[in-house]
């Protein structure tokens, strides 16, 4: 599969899912987000209450940027990340010239409350193109529909590659499905995050080309 090659819509935010290994995964790149990222970042990832908290938290002790479990009607600032809590979806809506976050226990997606493709659905109709989405390590599909949602939009969606995902099914199927930009070991997801973000609002930014890994797996 080849990497889509396509306009390079500016970047407004970065919108994450993510399941089974994603709190170590998430540790791994949220603190090398550097602390002047230009655009907020939400986060799915699949955890009951309370943990979701906890989570947060650690990785606010970890981060430059600060990290909050969401809260109802938050307003989205830039260079801040928040995750869903446990047991709740979460929206991006629009709000004036800005964004917020709505939460609800609304019927369980693909088992989850919160669900990638919850939030993935709502960046896209409340973003379009401006959206970067980034599935990782987890099982199961959630998050296809919401990647789908995004593509749709005009927006771009990389994923976290197999040999570095415990377990390759969130991002595999994305794969599997033709919607994935291209795909990264963990260790160089912030560094491509970052360059996506920067370079697609008007930055001349260097980068590694061993960052990037392409869709194709070799021959085993």
């Amino acid at each position: 599969m080849k990497v889509r090659l396509r306009s390079n819509p500016r970047i407004e935010i970065v919108a994450i899912g993510t399941s089974t290994g994603g709190p170590a995964a998430l540790a791994e790149v949220l603190p090398r987000i550097p602390s002047d990222f230009p655009v907020p970042i939400v986060v799915v990832q699949h955890m009951p209450p309370i943990f979701t908290r906890l989570l947060a938290e650690r990785l606010a002790s970890r981060s430059a940027i600060p990290v909050h479990e969401a809260s109802a009607g938050a307003v989205l600032s830039t260079g801040q990340a928040w995750i869903a809590p446990g047991n709740f979806h979460m929206k991006v809506i629009r709000a004036g010239a800005g964004w917020c976050l709505n939460l609800n226990q609304g019927s369980k997606e693909n088992s989850c409350r919160p669900a990638v493709d919850v939030l993935f659905r709502s960046v896209a109709a409340a973003c379009g193109a401006n959206v970067l989405g980034v599935v990782m390590t987890g099982m199961g599909s959630d998050g296809v529909l919401g990647a789908q949602a995004i593509r749709d939009a005009g927006g771009e969606v990389i994923i976290q590659d197999e040999a570095s995902s415990i377990i390759w099914g969130m991002p595999g199927l994305v794969h599997a499905s033709g919607l994935a930009d291209a795909a990264y070991p963990l260790d160089c997801l912030a560094a491509e995050i970052t360059h996506r973000v920067l370079e697609s609002r008007g930055h001349r930014v260097p980068h590694d080309s061993k960052s990037y890994a392409t869709l194709e797996r070799p021959a085993k």
